[in-house]
């Protein structure tokens, strides 16, 4: 049924998704977001204050509904139009390969010299980089964290090779 075959009360009634829907069978091709939205609330009879109101629900709603699809920016058209190929090919362009030329290049430069020198200034440490506070770790307290954790995991070991037996 084509929407010039409904009557007011009947355009009212129906909801913006089933208007939406007829507009787009009646038109025959995708239209852009905006225009689709106009003509359905132009049938729905909104003010534009009710149009500002609806639009997002409207969006919404025709993301979530199956029977729609954002065929490319802002352009909406019916999903049983699009084969599942083109579909794959219009919304995610598969990347192109880079040429061997522009790899090697990026190989080159990422390499470094096998038979650089390497100088005692290029392993030299800025003091400002290390922390203060490492100077004030008292490793030998460590250590005997270390030593009683080791003497109870032995202990905690024996006691549970005694009870296997």
């Amino acid at each position: 049924m084509s929407i010039k075959e409904y009557s007011r009360e009947e355009l009212e009634v129906k909801s913006m998704l089933e208007l939406a829907h007829e507009i787009l069978l009646d038109e025959r091709r995708a239209l852009d977001f905006n225009e689709l939205y106009d003509k359905t609330a132009d049938l729905k009879g909104f003010t534009e204050e009710k149009k500002h109101e609806f639009i997002a629900q409207f969006y919404t709603d025709l993301t979530v509904d199956g029977r729609f699809l954002n065929a490319s920016a802002g352009i909406w058209g019916l999903k049983r139009w699009y084969p599942v190929e083109q579909i794959d090919e219009e919304v995610a362009a598969t990347p192109k390969k880079k040429s061997k030329k522009k790899k090697q290049e990026k190989q080159k430069k990422e390499e470094t010299p096998k038979n650089q020198e390497v100088t005692e200034e290029d392993l030299a440490i800025d003091d400002d980089f290390l922390d203060d506070d490492v100077d004030d770790l008292d490793l030998d307290e460590s250590d005997d964290m270390d030593e009683a954790f080791d003497q109870e995991f032995d202990s905690e070991k024996a006691e549970s090779d005694d009870e296997e037996k």
